[in-house]
């Protein structure tokens, strides 16, 4: 009943809002579906295949709208919820929009935002490789990027002298804990000038209070680009201890939610938050003609504790856009586990097809993708 309710939600809204979008300029429908067919292979002799959901965007429907004030002044919102376009049901069954809600107001000074938002270190995935951060290959991607998170306050400056700064703070809506006791933090400094980019996103969160472990959850991602015409080089660096074992996988798992948990919080009980890694990717692209593009990345996980617990892998790809809203790709992609590591394949959504527990911890695998996006 629940998702029959969510469903007839997300459709009477979508149906409102659709005829809205031809009255009303401000309002604007929009979306992608995004479907490829993944194949894992681990060196444990398991194989999987799947159609899978978001090998690069996650299939999505969304509303956004401006109100133009006068005087330089907007009003602004996004209502998005995810997909899963393989079944056709909703990608979080217990929310109407997963991935963003938001109101907010653009000003001459910059803009506001309150609200379910994404992350800053997700905001900024085109600058760290050819894929957008977001394939089987991605490294950085299969440690995992912190996503976005609810009760959201945020404030992006204007671009001056090719500098950005972006700032967000998520309440953690506790009782006896002022504000900013807690919660998750967010700072970011983006520039861009000509060819080049370069920038910081970082995040940061306190555990419960009395908690076992006193360490803060963090993330740190130092990223610089350059545009040589033909294509772009990409260089990557983070730095975080937000990674632990589940039921998947030695590391296959987030200490603090990378899509946010009642509270922007974590209870400080797992050891784990005491391992950090440092990252590197260096990636590449370069097109052979307007509508055809390949690329390559490699990148390696250091895990600093000595535990034997990173990997390394990178991947092979191709994009072909039929159209300006229609995409075909394809990737090659390949990770090794150290011996008491776990990571397994990510993409923009985890692959519904997936491998887990004794064909991912110490062993290597391989994945390939060919999908189709299309955006509208």
């Amino acid at each position: 009943m629940k998702m029959k309710f969510v469903a007839a939600c997300s459709l009477a809204a979508c149906s409102a809002y659709s005829a809205s979008a031809h009255a009303e300029p401000g309002v604007t429908l929009y979306g992608d579906i995004d479907q490829y067919l993944g194949y894992i292979h681990s060196s444990s002799g398991t194989s999987v295949t799947g159609l899978n959901d978001g090998a690069i965007l996650r299939s999505r429907l969304g509303l956004r709208g401006v109100e133009e004030l006068g005087g330089g002044y907007q009003t602004k919102f996004t209502l998005e919820q995810g997909l899963n376009a393989n079944t056709g049901g909703a990608a979080d069954s217990s929310r109407l929009f997963d991935r963003q809600a938001w109101v907010g107001m653009n000003t001459p000074a910059g803009e506001f935002r309150i609200g379910r938002q994404n992350s800053i270190p997700f905001f900024i995935g085109g600058a760290i490789d050819y894929t957008e951060r977001t394939t089987y290959g991605s490294v950085i991607n299969t440690f995992g990027v912190p996503s976005r998170y609810d009760n959201d306050l945020s404030y992006k400056s204007p671009r001056l002298a090719g500098f950005q700064l972006d700032a967000h703070y998520a309440l953690t809506e506790t009782a006896g804990e002022g504000l900013g006791a807690r919660g998750v933090y967010q700072l970011g400094l983006d520039y861009s000038n000509g060819p080049y980019r370069a920038g910081y996103a970082g995040l940061w969160a306190k555990p419960a209070a009395k908690a076992l472990y006193s360490e803060r959850v963090v993330y740190h991602n130092l990223y610089a680009d350059y545009d040589y015409g033909q294509g772009k080089l990409y260089l990557a660096y983070v730095r975080s201890n937000n990674v632990t074992a589940n039921a998947s996988g030695n590391n296959a798992t987030a200490i603090l939610s990378n899509v946010s948990i009642p509270g922007n919080a974590f209870a400080g009980s797992n050891p784990d938050v005491l391992r950090m890694y440092n990252i590197y990717q260096i990636s590449a692209d370069y097109r052979l003609t307007p509508q055809w593009r390949i690329g390559a990345l490699y990148g390696v996980m250091k895990d600093r504790s000595h535990r034997d617990s990173g990997a390394q892998g990178g991947n092979l790809g191709t994009y072909y856009d039929l159209s300006k809203r229609t995409t075909l790709y394809g990737f090659a992609n390949y990770m090794k586990n150290d011996a008491n590591a776990g990571f397994r394949f990510s993409g923009s959504a985890g692959p519904t097809a997936n491998l887990a527990g004794a064909d991912i911890n110490g062993k290597s695998l391989i994945g390939l993708q060919a999908g189709i996006l299309h955006r509208f």
